[in-house]
């Protein structure tokens, strides 16, 4: 399957993507702030990031930003797993190059069968 990184600020959210991630048989890795994802992804570029829009140190807009300005991570595939579910923040993900954007609460069928379709390269989901 694939390598996935989630960058959440929520422990308990951090928990159970990681859990559902695991079930479905990616590999997982997890971080809690915006300069952890950087670098874990620098590190070792996953396949996918399930990324939160309101952490510390930077915020899922800036990672994308900087993901994206970046040549060496065009292929990396972002979702925005995120609170912000107003017309105008899916409009700044999509502007910032994310693949899918989710809003909090989720469903988990939502989520897998985003991540799926992601990850097949189907059109980007959310919206």
């Amino acid at each position: 399957m694939a390598s996935i990184l989630i960058a959440d600020d929520d422990p308990n959210i951090l928990r159970a993507l990681a859990f559902l991630m695991y079930g479905q048989g990616h590999a997982v890795r997890t971080v809690a702030d915006g300069e952890a994802a950087l670098a874990a992804i620098s590190e070792a570029p996953p396949e996918l990031v399930l990324l939160d829009v309101m952490m510390p140190k930077r915020n899922g807009y800036d990672v994308c930003r900087a993901l994206r300005a970046n040549p060496h991570f065009a292929r990396l595939r972002i979702v925005m797993l995120t609170a912000k579910g107003r017309d105008s923040d899916r409009r700044t993900g999509f502007d910032l190059g994310v693949d899918a954007y989710l809003t909090k609460p989720f469903a988990v069928r939502d989520v897998v069968g985003c991540i799926a379709d992601v990850l097949a390269g189907a059109p980007a989901a959310g919206q």
